[in-house]
C-alpha cells in the first residue's frame, strides 16, 4: 500500500493539445472564450431588448404618410391645398431616372447590392472617423435613412437608435424590394420649408412636376436631402456647390459624359419658388375648409389626402380679383391722398438694399397692386424698388394725389403702394396708389346649377378673414325692391300700369312716415316699370302699401332670405339686412325662369385613393312662375337701359340688374345678371355708421366692379340672349300708357339713383304736370291709372 505522503507521479499521457501549451496561455484562453461569451450573450440579449421595441415593418404595407388634401378648380387647376405635412406621393415609375441616379450615386452607391447595411462603407467611415478623430462621414444607406425616417427620431445620435435603425433596414430589406423602397424614400423624405417627397419639393422649389425636372434641378434636390444648411433659399451658395458635387457623383458612376457635367455645372440655380399659399381665392379656400372640417374632420383634412373638385372657375375668379381692387383703388382715389407711410428706416424693419416684402413672394404681374420700397425721394421723380425690379415714379404717376413733388409725399424707407402698369426686362412702370380704408364683396353664381364661380370676402385676406360675402349682412338699399315688384306683378299688376309719384304719408310702426325720392323730386303719372328703373322710392311704398308687406317678405323668404325683416313699410326701399351670398342666389331666379338652385363651393369629394367622398345634389326651388320671371327681367333689363345702372350698357349685351345705395352712403350695392350668370357687389366700411362719402352710390361704387368683370369674362365670348323674354320696350306700342314721365325720359344724373332716402333732405315737391299719352293702342284688361 503505497504511503500518502509518496509523491503523485504525472500522468504518463497528458491530452496532446496541451503538450506545449505553457499554463498561463491556457488559462488566457479560457478567459478570453468566458469573456467572449458573455459579450456574444449581452449582444443578443441587447438586440433582442431593442428588436422587440421595434414596430412591425410588415405594417408598412398598410402606412399611409400624411399626404396633402388637394383643391381643383372646375377645369382641374390646382387652386389651393391643406397639409401638415405637405406631401405629394408618386410611384416609382413617376421618379425620372435623372433623379433616381443621382439619389443612389450621391447617398448610397451599393443600393442594389447591399441588404440594407453596406459593410464596407461602415468600416470606411468608421476609420476616417477615427483619423480625423472626430465623425466627419455616416455609412446610412438609403434603407436606414428610410427606418429612421419613419419610425425613429433621427435627431437621437444614440448608439441605440443606430441599432434600432439597422435591425429595421435589415427587416425592410427582407419584405420589400428595392423599387419598393426606393419610391418610399422618394416620398417620405423631408426637403425643406415644409416639403416632404421630392414631387412637393419639386413643385416649391421648381414651380414643376417631377418628372419634368432637368439635370441640374434633379442634382439640386438630391443635394438637400444632407439637411436644411444645403436649402438653396437660405444658403444658396452652399446648395450651389452640393448640387455640383451630386453632378460629378453621377460622372463617377457612369451616368453622365464630361461635356454634360461641364455644361450642367455652370448654370444658375434657377429657382421658381412656388409659396404654398392659398391666395388666388382665399375666402373661397376658407369657407371650404370649415365646411371640410365640419364634414370629415380636421385630421382626415389635413392628413389624409382628399381630392375637393370645386366649383370655382379661374379665369372668372382672376377677374374678381382684378376688379375688386381697380373699384376700391379707384373710389380711394377720388377721395384723396389720406395715408401715413409705414418707413422700414424708422420702424428698424431692414435696410434699404436687403428688405424683402412678402408681396415680392409671389410672381408679380401687369396690372398687380404691390408694395414699393422707395429707395429715393426727389422734386422730379423717385426711385423704387419692387423685388426684382426697379420703377421711377414722376408727378405724372402720382397726379391724382394734387401734390407735383414726389418728394412731398415720400421719402427713402417708406412702403407704398403701386400699380404695376407695364414690365419690361427689370423695369416696371408703376402708378401710385393708397391702400384702401374701405371693403368690398364679390360673389358670382351661375344661373341654371347654382355653382359659385367666384368669391371675394374683403381686400385681403391676411389682413382680415371675415367673409364679407358670407357673413356681413347690410342693408342693401333698393337693391330690395325686384322682390317687392315680384310680388306685385305675381300679384297681377303689370310694368305698363301707372302710379302717382307724389307727396304721400303713411302710418307705419304707429308714426307718420312720408317717403321721399333721392333727388328730392316727384315725377308725377309714371308706369311701374318707369317706377323700378329709375328707382323712385315715393311708388315703391306706395305699391307696398297695396301688395301688403306681408306678402313682400313672404316673397323675399321665397327667394332664399333668411334674414329676418322687419314688417314696416321702409323694408322695400333697403332697410333689410341680408348677406350678399343670399342677394346674389336669389337674383338668379329671374333669368333662370324662376327657379333658384342653392349655391354650392363643391362638386365632388373623394379619398386619395379616387372612392368618391360626396357629389354635389344640390336642392331646387320652384320660386316664380316662369312667366312672372321673364315679367321681371325685362323690366330689370330697363334699369340698364334707361334707368340707374345704364353705365352697364357697355357690356354691349343683354344684362340686367339692380343698384342700391342706403342712407347717407354707407352701403353701395349692384346685382346683376346676364343669361347664364349672376354677379353682386357690395361696398362699404366694416363699420356701417361710416359712410363711404358724399353721392358714392350703388351706380358709382359699385356698378363699376361688376362691369369691369363682366367685361373681362365675356369679352371672347358669343352673345347670349334671355330666353323667352321679350323687351318691354317692344311691347310698349301695344299699351295707350297716359303719364307725366315717359318711360324712356333720362334719369336724374343715373350714377347718384337707386338711394333709399335721406331723411335729412327736404324734399323738393313739383306739380303734378297733365297727363299725355306716350304711347298708341289700348291698355291692357285691368289696367287703370293708380294714386
Amino acid at each position: 500500500m503505497a504511503s500518502p505522503d509518496a509523491p503523485v507521479s504525472p500522468s504518463p499521457n497528458p491530452p496532446d493539445g496541451h503538450k506545449h501549451l505553457p499554463r498561463w496561455l491556457r488559462e488566457t484562453a479560457y478567459g478570453f472564450l468566458i469573456l467572449l461569451s458573455i459579450a456574444v450573450g449581452a449582444s443578443v440579449g441587447v438586440l433582442f431588448v431593442y428588436s422587440s421595441e421595434l414596430p412591425e415593418v410588415r405594417a408598412l404595407e398598410d402606412f399611409k404618410p400624411d399626404t396633402v388634401t388637394e383643391l381643383y378648380a372646375d377645369d382641374g387647376q390646382l387652386i389651393g391645398s391643406f397639409a401638415l405635412q405637405r406631401r405629394i406621393l408618386v410611384s416609382y415609375d413617376q421618379i425620372p431616372a435623372i433623379l433616381r441616379d443621382a439619389l443612389i450615386a450621391t447617398e448610397d452607391q451599393h443600393f442594389e447590392s447591399h441588404w440594407g447595411v453596406d459593410v464596407p462603407r461602415v468600416f470606411q467611415a468608421a476609420w476616417r472617423n477615427v483619423v480625423s478623430r472626430r465623425i466627419t462621414q455616416g455609412a446610412s444607406t438609403l434603407t436606414m435613412q428610410l427606418a429612421g425616417t419613419l419610425f425613429l427620431n433621427r435627431s437621437d445620435r444614440s448608439l441605440r437608435r443606430k441599432i434600432q435603425e439597422t435591425l429595421l433596414s435589415i427587416q425592410i430589406e427582407r419584405y420589400y424590394t428595392k423599387r419598393q423602397i426606393l419610391t418610399m424614400y422618394c416620398n417620405q423624405i423631408y426637403l425643406g420649408h415644409g416639403n416632404y417627397g421630392f414631387e412637393a419639393a419639386s413643385e416649391f422649389y421648381f414651380g414643376k412636376k417631377l418628372k419634368e425636372l432637368t439635370l441640374p434641378e434633379a442634382a439640386l434636390l438630391v443635394g438637400v436631402v444632407r439637411g436644411p444648411i444645403y436649402s438653396p433659399l437660405l444658403h444658396p451658395d452652399r446648395a450651389l456647390a452640393r448640387r455640383n458635387l451630386v453632378i460629378s457623383r453621377l460622372e463617377a458612376a457612369g451616368k453622365l459624359d464630361e461635356k454634360a457635367v461641364a455644361g450642367a455645372q455652370k448654370l444658375p440655380l434657377g429657382l421658381h419658388v412656388q409659396y404654398p399659399r392659398n391666395d388666388f381665392a382665399p375666402y373661397f379656400v376658407e369657407d371650404l375648409r370649415k365646411y371640410l372640417e365640419h364634414s370629415y374632420g380636421t385630421e382626415a383634412v389635413h392628413e389624409h389626402g382628399l381630392r375637393v373638385y370645386t366649383t370655382l372657375n379661374v379665369e372668372m375668379q382672376r377677374a374678381a380679383n382684378r376688379a375688386l381692387k381697380d373699384g376700391l383703388h379707384a373710389y380711394t382715389r377720388r377721395h384723396g391722398w389720406k395715408v401715413k407711410l409705414v418707413n422700414i428706416l424708422a420702424e428698424n424693419l431692414g435696410t434699404l438694399e436687403k428688405y424683402q416684402s412678402d408681396d415680392w413672394r409671389r410672381t408679380i404681374d401687369k396690372g398687380d397692386y404691390v408694395t414699393a420700397l422707395v429707395t429715393e425721394a426727389g422734386d422730379a421723380f423717385a426711385t423704387l424698388r419692387i423685388g426684382p425690379y426697379r420703377a421711377t415714379l414722376t408727378p405724372a404717376d402720382m397726379a391724382w394725389t394734387g401734390q407735383k413733388h414726389p418728394s412731398k409725399l415720400l421719402k427713402p424707407g417708406d412702403l407704398a403702394i403701386v400699380h404695376v402698369k407695364e414690365i419690361s426686362g427689370t423695369t416696371a412702370r408703376v402708378d401710385l396708389e393708397e391702400k384702401p380704408t374701405a371693403q368690398a364683396a364679390f360673389l358670382a353664381i351661375e344661373n341654371s346649377t347654382g355653382e359659385i364661380k367666384a368669391m371675394i370676402g374683403g381686400y385681403s385676406f391676411e389682413e382680415s378673414k371675415f367673409n364679407r360675402a358670407t357673413q356681413a349682412t347690410r342693408q342693401v338699399g333698393s337693391s330690395f325692391k325686384p322682390y317687392l315688384y315680384a310680388t306685385a306683378i305675381e300679384e297681377g299688376h303689370d310694368p305698363f300700369e301707372t302710379i302717382v309719384d307724389l307727396p304721400v304719408t303713411f302710418q307705419s310702426g304707429g308714426q307718420d312716415y312720408s317717403p321721399h325720392n333721392y333727388d328730392g323730386k316727384f315725377e308725377g303719372r309714371i308706369t311701374l316699370r318707369r317706377a323700378l328703373a329709375g328707382s323712385r322710392n315715393v311708388p315703391a311704398v306706395k305699391l307696398a302699401a297695396e301688395v301688403g308687406i306681408p306678402n313682400v317678405i313672404e316673397m323675399a323668404k321665397r327667394f332664399g332670405v333668411t334674414s329676418p325683416l322687419q314688417p314696416y313699410l321702409p323694408l322695400v326701399l333697403g332697410a333689410a339686412e341680408i348677406t350678399l351670398l343670399e342677394h346674389t342666389s336669389s337674383f338668379t331666379v329671374f333669368p333662370n325662369d324662376g327657379i333658384r338652385v342653392e349655391p354650392h363651393l363643391i362638386r365632388r369629394v373623394t379619398a386619395y385613393d379616387g372612392a368618391v367622398l360626396e357629389e354635389a345634389r344640390p336642392k331646387v326651388y320652384d320660386v316664380l312662375k316662369p312667366e312672372v320671371a321673364r315679367t321681371m327681367t325685362a323690366m330689370l333689363e330697363e334699369v340698364v337701359q334707361f334707368g340707374t345702372a345704364t353705365r352697364a350698357k357697355e357690356l354691349k349685351r343683354p344684362a340686367a340688374g339692380k343698384t342700391g345705395t342706403t342712407s347717407d352712403f354707407t352701403d353701395a350695392w349692384f346685382m346683376g345678371f346676364t343669361p347664364s350668370l349672376t354677379a353682386g357687389v357690395w361696398v362699404g366700411n366694416d363699420d356701417p355708421s361710416v359712410p363711404l362719402g358724399n353721392k358714392e352710390t350703388g351706380a358709382k361704387a359699385a356698378l363699376p366692379i361688376w362691369l369691369e368683370f363682366m367685361k373681362e369674362v365675356y369679352d371672347d365670348k358669343p352673345v347670349e340672349e334671355f330666353a323667352n323674354v321679350v323687351p318691354l320696350e317692344k311691347l310698349a306700342p301695344t299699351h295707350l300708357v297716359q303719364v307725366d314721365t315717359p318711360d324712356s325720359a333720362p334719369t336724374e344724373d343715373a350714377e347718384e339713383h337707386g338711394i333709399r332716402e335721406k331723411k335729412t333732405a327736404a324734399p323738393k315737391v313739383e306739380p303734378s304736370k297733365p297727363p299725355s299719352p306716350t304711347s298708341s293702342g289700348q291698355p291692357p284688361a285691368g289696367a287703370s291709372p293708380r294714386p
